[in-house]
């Protein structure tokens, strides 16, 4: 696991020296005394389960608490942040959004924005057994070439997502609010405007705040809101992009403009915000 050398940055991943690359099997107890207080943006997958004991862990500013059994999956791009490991025993699996084949990286959603973060399995001792399997592998003493240790390590990672993937058919929503979903996903910082998704879906602004409400609990207007500010709320939890460099990343005309629309859904400004998430002196 890469350790960046700015206080908030967007972590890339870079496998141990001998390993096969693209994924990391680490034991808890490893990371213990590491600094993970501030925010991070990683750039590669996270899966974590515990054996032992208690942990929180934030994913998108929204806490989760994990015990065992309990699975976490943090997602590329997701802001994180790690609690107090002291109590916590279990494995943490990184791997890249490459290592494993397109198939199954379409059948366990490897790339799926709105995925569940935290799940709690039927078949808890399978995934267990599958998990204890990888890490086994990968802590094992190298007695093949890295390529073919790579397969395997690929083969059983697979196996691992396909257990804790969700059955396919289970997304939440029928169809006119999973492809509003989608094109906001894809054009939250061109537009904010409910018309402008109505016109290019073709259906009518009141049909997707119906389908929005049923399926997500908001309307529309709000669930595109809500979106943006996840983003500007990545940003100023990671980056340091100033509220001006934000706005224009984000679509806005102005950082006066953005500063009032954060206000507005968040209930504190961007400079507040940034405070509260990272704290002065804070690494």
């Amino acid at each position: 696991m890469v350790k960046n050398r700015q206080p908030i940055a967007e972590l890339g991943f870079a496998a141990p020296i001998g390993t096969p690359g693209g994924i990391e099997v680490l034991d808890l107890a490893r990371l213990r005394g590491r600094a993970f207080g501030t925010p991070r943006r990683p750039t590669f997958h996270h899966l974590l389960c515990l054996r032992a004991g208690r942990l929180e862990h934030t994913v998108d500013f929204a806490v989760h608490t994990l015990t065992p059994g309990r699975w976490m999956w943090g997602r590329p791009g997701q802001v994180q942040q790690w609690g107090d490991l002291a109590a916590a025993e279990g494995t943490l699996i990184l791997f890249e959004p490459e290592f494993l084949d397109p198939a199954t990286a379409a059948a366990a959603r490897l790339d799926d924005p709105h995925a569940a973060v935290v799940h709690d399995p039927d078949d808890g001792d399978a995934l267990a057994t599958s998990a204890a399997h990888l890490a086994d592998v990968f802590a094992a003493p190298i007695r093949t070439s890295i390529e073919v240790r790579q397969t395997v390590l690929r083969h059983l990672l697979a196996v691992l997502l396909l257990q804790l993937a969700p059955p396919e058919g289970s997304s939440h929503g029928g169809d006119t609010f999973l492809r509003f979903r989608d094109a906001v996903e894809r054009d939250f910082t061109r537009t904010r405007r409910l018309d402008d998704y109505a016109h290019r879906l073709g259906w009518s602004a009141r049909t997707l705040s119906r389908a929005t409400q049923a399926a997500a609990g908001v309307n529309a207007k709000d669930f595109i809101d809500r979106r943006l500010i996840l983003e500007a709320k990545r940003l100023l939890a990671h980056s340091d992009q100033t509220a001006a460099q934000i706005a224009a990343r984000l679509g806005f005309t102005s950082a006066t403009n953005f500063t009032k629309y954060f206000h507005q859904r968040a209930g504190t400004t961007p400079i507040a915000f940034r405070a509260t998430v990272r704290p002065p002196g804070r690494t």
